[in-house]
């Protein structure tokens, strides 16, 4: 399934111009407008699409987008909007527990580091990153289903657990690329290195991929 063959700097390097040339400023694909909104966004995300994510957002954010206005609207209410969601019980106990430390803690601001964000109820290593990564724009890996599969499909960072590929892509990744190689690897793995067949044929970096098993076109 996977090469054996180490992949070079200077592959890595030609890989990330090209993903830069075709989307020169790569965004998430989460519906957000404060670093609070992404945060409760990416929070309900786990195990569940962007795009059911964005539906629920778009019925909760108008009615409360600020920690102080989710706590007073409540957790029924929370419930109620993001129902269509995955694990939606567990989620808003959630949300509401981490509105209430942020209030407490933070002055309902979101925290810039890692320490904190982690502390907050249902936000792990990966929540955290792309908080990080997207909000506060630090350098972070969050390392999802779809990158951990590129990253070793191809080559650029192979790793048997998340962790590994997180740590092997903070060295190895050119450090000019380092600040939004998450959103270009996660949305090569969405769109074209996906799981079940990837798209081999129509993609820009087939040729620096070390995958042995490519599909026609």
């Amino acid at each position: 399934m996977i090469a054996c063959a180490g992949m070079n700097a200077d592959k890595r390097q030609q890989i990330f111009e090209r993903l830069r040339a075709a989307n020169p400023h790569p965004e998430t694909e989460l519906n957000y407008s404060s670093a609070f909104e992404l945060l409760i966004a990416v929070l309900l995300s786990a195990q569940a699409t962007d795009v059911s994510v964005n539906i629920a957002t778009a019925k909760l954010f108008p009615k409360a987008n600020t920690p102080q206005a989710l706590l007073a609207l409540g957790e029924p209410k929370v419930r109620q909007a993001i129902r269509t969601i995955g694990l939606f019980n567990t989620k808003a106990k959630n949300v509401m527990k981490t509105c209430q430390i942020l209030v407490d803690q933070h002055n309902g601001e979101v925290p810039d580091n890692r320490e904190d964000l982690e502390a907050l109820p249902g936000v792990g290593r990966k929540t955290a990153n792309v908080v990080l990564n997207t909000a506060y724009r630090q350098v972070a890996m969050a390392v999802d289903t779809h990158i951990f599969r590129v990253s070793n499909r191809t080559g650029i960072a192979k790793g048997k657990n998340v962790g590994e590929v997180e740590q092997k892509l903070l060295r190895h990744v050119p450090k000019d690329f380092l600040l939004d190689a998450h959103h270009w690897l996660i949305l090569h793995g969405r769109y074209v290195c996906v799981a079940r067949k990837p798209k081999c044929g129509s993609c820009s970096i087939e040729d620096l991929c070390d995958y042995k098993e490519k599909t026609a076109p």
